[in-house]
């Protein structure tokens, strides 16, 4: 037996650049740094979610003012992990949702996307993807080799997100943490480096004006082009 399959294959590894006031630009969207200033045009977005099923799965919120959203702000993005954006529509200028990276290890290779939170306005539009995989680019682009999504194993919508978007499903921690006062198991998902020029090209393919309609209708799926790419299905989603 030769040593790889022993202890794992040796890796030559140069850190990956860590995130650090980032601007991310798109067709449709444009991430950029999180601050307190963007608390009200937040809140007035996310206000579009009737009955706030938007934070239900999140450790913190609803805000009851965008004071109180714009001093959470303030504390939560001093650490500068998670790295926070605020997602903006190019098209009306809008903050529209919040996306993060995190649990940030550049020295072996590894980033995390999460604290997603989408507003009405932003769910299941073309913007929304774009979202995912601009911020999906740039790890892979600065060197990562791994990329992960984790949620609460019971967020059905989150698991199916991340499915679609091209990550596999790698398992459920049971009681991993404590959210709200309720126990939560978390599912993991991961990316690693080598499936990511498949999954660049899916992407590509997906968003480009050749996949839609003139009604603005989808040609293609993308967890269609996707499903290939992936090591591992998740489990829930096959009922």
């Amino acid at each position: 037996m030769t040593d790889d399959k022993m202890f794992g294959a040796k890796v030559e590894y140069t850190p990956a650049r860590y995130p650090k006031q980032l601007r991310l630009e798109g067709r449709h969207v444009t991430l950029a740094p999180l601050v307190a200033a963007d608390a009200p045009d937040l809140q007035a977005s996310f206000d579009g979610s009737t009955d706030h099923a938007i934070w239900s799965y999140l450790p913190y919120g609803p805000f009851e003012d965008a004071a109180a959203y714009a001093e959470w702000i303030k504390v939560n993005t001093a650490a500068g992990d998670p790295h926070f954006f605020t997602i903006r529509l190019n098209s009306t200028g809008q903050a529209v949702g919040v996306a993060s990276y995190l649990r940030i290890n550049p020295v072996e290779g590894s980033i995390e996307v999460g604290h997603i939170n989408y507003a009405p306005s932003l769910q299941s539009t073309v913007a929304a993807t774009e979202t995912m995989f601009l911020m999906m680019r740039w790890a892979f682009e600065q060197g990562y080799r791994r990329y992960e999504w984790k949620c609460n194993a019971l967020n059905r919508k989150s698991r199916a997100a991340a499915q679609r978007l091209g990550f596999s499903f790698e398992g459920v921690f049971r009681q991993a943490s404590i959210a709200k006062g309720r126990n939560r198991d978390t599912a993991w998902f991961g990316i690693i480096d080598k499936e990511w020029p498949e999954l660049k090209a899916a992407f590509e393919r997906w968003l480009s004006d050749d996949n839609f309609d003139a009604e603005g209708n989808q040609l293609l799926r993308l967890s269609a082009l996707t499903a290939p790419i992936r090591v591992a299905s998740d489990p829930l989603l096959m009922d």
